[in-house]
């Protein structure tokens, strides 16, 4: 699976960050053995904190919300 975006959950806020990795972005994240260490380096750049959080990465993004007329 290509690691194409993070979807992050920050709890403390409320709020669901999608963030769309560059070309740039995949290759400096596949320098580290744990993509978690690569996610604290986005913390400042895209305002979460990772210790508030939960997160995935995916390849594709579908996204569904119910409720909401």
């Amino acid at each position: 699976m290509e690691t194409n975006y993070i979807i992050i959950l920050d709890y403390s806020a409320g709020e669901v960050i999608r963030i769309k990795l560059t070309p740039e972005q995949i290759k400096e994240s596949e320098k580290y053995d744990d993509f978690e260490c690569y996610l604290f380096t986005l913390e400042e750049k895209y305002r979460f904190r990772l210790s508030d959080c939960h997160w995935m990465v995916v390849e594709e993004i579908e996204e569904s919300s119910y409720g909401f007329e």
